[in-house]
């Protein structure tokens, strides 16, 4: 008799919290194979995003995988946005390509993410995906990024600012600066360490105390080793949950 599979671990999402999220092609294939491609699923992206009460702050569309940085409105809305985006955009390319069967690798892996420390860091974890991956050598070289929007201006009917990158300047031009400022170096190898393993692992991305927090908040293991414990009905919030409180 055949053992039953292990349940999934479900998905961390907090309305209100910036979520990293990626999504690769089955096998790690190719998922786009023309400019019009790319064109489609930015597109669906704005469509199913407003529709489903995401706000998208940052993006690249890869050969073979996409990255996210969103905020969810509702715990439920980055699910139906993915599933509304990735039917929509396989039907296309299987119509488009005279092809059948699955596209994507299956769930999207994701990330929840603490806003102080890390969310301009996935800015530029996502946008700088091109140059780590040698296609590029600047990331304003590769057209399927937010990076010509968050750093040059560039309109985009896709994004919605991050109050932290908001905060940057009041000024729009010295806000572009000032972000364009942030990419003078390369992201450091350990932050890159630590956003890769909170998404492919579907852990918290943050300080110990944002991580306890987001635990308690939902009751569930939120890094990897350690079992999280639920908040007992008598027992107070510490902290504020978006933010290590000082």
């Amino acid at each position: 008799m055949e053992e039953n599979p292990m349940p999934r671990r479900p998905r961390l999402i907090y309305p209100g919290v910036p979520l990293h999220l990626i999504q690769r092609g089955n096998n790690r294939q190719a998922c786009f194979f023309s400019d019009d491609d790319y064109h489609c699923y930015l597109d669906w992206l704005r469509k199913y995003a407003e529709e489903s009460s995401c706000s998208i702050h940052a993006y690249v569309l890869m050969t073979n995988h996409v990255h996210l940085l969103m905020t969810p409105g509702t715990a439920k809305a980055a699910g139906v946005l993915m599933k509304r985006l990735g039917q929509h955009y396989v039907q296309y390319i299987n119509r488009t390509y005279r092809r059948s069967g699955t596209l994507w690798e299956g769930r999207f892996r994701s990330c929840l993410t603490q806003e102080e420390d890390y969310v301009l860091s996935c800015y530029r974890y996502i946008e700088l995906n091109p140059v780590r991956a040698g296609m590029v050598n600047h990331p304003a070289d590769y057209p399927w990024s937010s990076y010509r929007s968050n750093a040059q201006g560039e309109k985009s009917g896709v994004l919605a600012a991050h109050p932290l990158y908001t905060s940057l300047s009041m000024d729009e031009t010295d806000r572009h600066s000032a972000y364009r400022e942030l990419f003078r170096y390369e992201l450091d190898p350990g932050m890159i360490d630590e956003i890769r393993m909170a998404t492919n692992g579907n852990y918290v991305l943050g300080s110990p105390r944002f991580q306890a927090q987001i635990a308690r908040a939902l009751g569930r293991r939120v890094v990897p080793g350690k079992s999280g414990r639920p908040r007992r009905r008598d027992e107070p919030e510490s902290g504020n949950l978006f933010g290590d409180g000082g």
